[in-house]
């Protein structure tokens, strides 16, 4: 006689290996069939996630050599691949890269973060065609005067504003991105917050006098 007539050792265990693997599973087998020989399929992740990447350089570091960055960071990552556990999202995997990237990209060329790029950027993101010309230059001025305190911001502080604020990641999401502790996320982005309103509240008095 059975002690557990329903336990199923193989379900059970794959139970588990879903739960402790966080990636997905359309991504698993995209990353699969690249890993055996496939080349082609790592296109489709390419084309996934091509476009969200590409928006979270350039929030963090302008437009200018944003595409470059992006094309590096696939590059890498296809050449990597072997090292992805599994254990995060792909996207979360695939952003450390791309973070990393652009931080030696700009070290090495000493750019600075440019606010007309991100101006044209995201400018013709959030204005919308509904909007009169006196709410979009009102919203196009607003969006100059964030960009400008989110300048003025340490890395880490504005890292960790447009991952949570524009990225809408979860705190522990982001945690497995930065490498760090969730507590120490949720301290990083109080304080950021408010490092950010005190720059915010500079520039509008600059602009005032």
């Amino acid at each position: 006689m059975e002690l557990f007539p329903h336990f199923d050792v193989q379900e059970t265990v794959s139970a588990v290996n879903k739960i402790i693997s966080r990636v997905s599973e359309d991504d698993q087998e995209i990353i699969e069939a690249t890993l055996n020989g496939c080349k082609d399929a790592f296109g489709e992740l390419v084309e996934k996630y091509q476009q969200r990447l590409y928006g979270s350089i350039v929030h963090l570091f302008g437009v200018r050599d944003a595409e470059d960055i992006v094309q590096e960071t696939f590059l890498k990552a296809f050449k990597q691949l072997r090292k992805f556990r599994g254990t995060s999202e792909f996207y979360s995997w695939l952003y450390r890269i791309g973070y990393n990237t652009a931080v030696d990209y700009y070290k090495s060329r000493k750019r600075a973060i440019s606010l007309d790029d991100f101006e044209e950027n995201t400018g013709t993101h959030i204005l919308g065609n509904e909007q009169g010309p006196d709410e979009a230059m009102e919203e196009k001025d607003r969006v100059r005067q964030l960009q400008i305190a989110l300048d003025a911001l340490r890395q880490e502080h504005r890292t960790i504003i447009v991952l949570r604020e524009k990225e809408s990641l979860s705190y522990g999401a982001i945690a497995d991105l930065l490498s760090i502790p969730a507590g120490t996320i949720r301290s990083r982005l109080h304080r950021a917050r408010m490092c950010l309103l005190e720059e915010l509240k500079r520039v509008m008095r600059n602009d005032l006098e």
